[in-house]
């Protein structure tokens, strides 16, 4: 009998205990066709290997990269959590992996710990010059986005650092901070940094985001969005490491279920070649909360890209 209650109350105990548990599987499916010219992928000017009309996924003209994950979270009391996240990219094409670092979980790898003090994270993830710019960004940091094309993501050409170390504070009235460093034996013997500052408060975003690697050269960026009834206008200010700058202005309106975004860019400097203005349109139709068609066409360094497709979150 009492060898029967003490196993009723170690599963009572494991139940609560899962309770406080929880693991969710995300993922996008978006897919489509469309034109790119701006290399192959999307990536390196003058090469028009991709120069036709074809299946798009995961390329330039997609609103974003189809991708499965999994995220978890414990809640270990006094305001403590402790959670994960693994996230792959996945191609529509042929259903081969995506993984943006190389390997399967080449998305997201990664382990925090966050409270009422703010939040640590240690592995792959995005870096605070991403979410810097998408406090602003007008299509959601969309593949093609003109912004994140012409000068990187606040400056920084890649979104992902691996080996992260990286502290948030929490929100404070709308305003945070985010540092990320990556030890140098992490980052072929060259220490980096990375950090945002953004204000996101009822109508105003404002995100201000910088990095630096050792012997390297500073990368910034700083962006305001207004919105305001159905219309929303946004610019910003760009250095991507010396090597090309220059602003942004564009504004999105919308209407119900539809909503058009007009965003242009031009370099001050660019050390590439000749100084750009670069444009993007883009029109999406919600026909719910998590799915949307969209149709884009991107100008971009002297190409002229295009898709139209549809993008299903779950």
């Amino acid at each position: 009998m009492k060898k029967s209650l003490i196993a009723l109350a170690v599963v009572a105990a494991s139940g609560a205990a899962m309770a406080q548990s929880s693991v969710t599987l995300y993922g996008v499916a978006d897919a489509g066709i469309g034109k790119v010219k701006y290399g192959s992928g999307g990536t390196t000017p003058g090469n028009d290997a991709s120069n036709k009309v074809e299946f798009q996924s995961g390329s330039l003209m997609t609103n974003g990269n189809s991708r499965i994950g999994v995220r978890g979270v414990e809640d270990l009391g006094g305001g403590l959590k402790a959670g994960f996240n693994f996230e792959s990219g996945l191609d529509l094409d042929d259903g081969a992996s995506l993984g943006s670092g190389g390997g399967f979980w080449g998305r997201a790898a990664n382990l925090w710990l966050g409270g009422g003090w703010g939040t640590f994270k240690l592995g792959r993830t995005l870096n605070p010059s991403f979410y810097g710019m998408a406090t602003w960004e007008l299509t959601g940091a969309a593949n093609y986005s003109v912004v994140a094309n012409t000068f990187g993501f606040s400056g920084n050409p890649t979104p992902r650092h691996n080996s992260q170390f990286s502290y948030k504070t929490p929100d404070l009235g709308g305003f945070s901070a985010e540092l990320g460093y990556i030890f140098k034996p992490d980052n072929a013997g060259n220490a980096r940094w990375d950090v945002n500052a953004i204000y996101a408060n009822g109508p105003i975003g404002v995100g201000l985001a910088a990095h630096k690697q050792k012997n390297g050269k500073l990368g910034y960026g700083v962006g305001l969005k207004w919105s305001f009834s159905n219309f929303a206008l946004a610019a910003s200010y760009n250095d991507k490491e010396k090597v090309r700058r220059g602003f942004s202005l564009g504004g999105s309106a919308n209407f119900g279920a539809f909503t058009l975004t007009v965003d242009a860019t031009r370099d001050t400097r660019n050390q590439l070649g000749k100084k750009r203005t670069n444009f993007l349109v883009e029109g999406k139709y919600a026909l719910s909360k998590r799915t949307f068609v969209y149709a884009a066409g991107l100008r971009l360094d002297g190409t002229t890209n295009y898709g139209l497709g549809i993008r299903h979150n779950f």
